[in-house]
């Protein structure tokens, strides 16, 4: 009894759509377009404010390698990177992403390990260089590492970079979730 009284009502809808008119379509426009346009620019509104806001302030960043483990793993982590930064607030031992100098398609992330007028060894490990060399950070240009250093392409092989090429700042990890919390500064500075 439920079934045919089911069919029967499903029966009667597909008459009822079927017969529409071009008038009834019509009429159906003329009442609903403002409804319809105004839910249409609150989309583009919001889709906008997203673009900007990922653009300009924060986003999430996925960032995989074994260039930073312990910090980060290898498999990867959804990390709040910060946007809005002054380059002149970096502090040695933040995590900053910028445009790779090797590869201007691709994005890395390092730890900020000197800034303008440090003198830093080029290589404390001699794989790239001599662990007598030294090198003055010229101004407006840091020095970034990797905390696994035989894993890392960084400034040893490149030298500093500009700040021009920085374009954020690692302020949390937010997956996995057992992981998250705020990335710390656990770098230690010689005088």
């Amino acid at each position: 009894m439920l079934f045919a009284r089911l069919t029967r009502r499903a029966i009667g809808s597909w008459r009822t759509l079927l017969s529409l008119r071009p008038r009834d379509v019509a009429y159906f426009w003329r009442d609903h377009r403002r409804s319809i346009g105004y839910w249409s620019l609150q989309t583009v509104n919001f889709a906008c404010f997203f673009h900007l806001f990922g653009e300009h302030v924060a986003t999430l960043s996925f960032v995989e390698g074994p260039s930073m483990m312990p910090t980060m793993s290898m498999n990867g982590e959804l990390t709040l990177e910060l946007k809005r930064i002054n380059p002149a607030e970096l502090k040695r031992g933040d995590l900053v992403t910028y445009i790779s100098p090797l590869d201007p398609t691709r994005r890395v992330c390092k730890r900020v390990t000197g800034l303008p007028g440090d003198i830093i060894c080029v290589d404390p490990t001699g794989q790239y260089a001599p662990s007598t060399e030294h090198v003055v950070i010229p101004r407006n240009h840091l020095w970034v590492t990797g905390d696994n250093l035989p894993y890392s392409r960084d400034s040893r092989m490149y030298g500093p970079i500009p700040f021009g090429l920085v374009k954020g700042k690692l302020y949390a990890r937010v997956l996995p979730w057992k992981d998250r919390g705020v990335f710390r500064n656990t770098l230690e500075y010689i005088d």
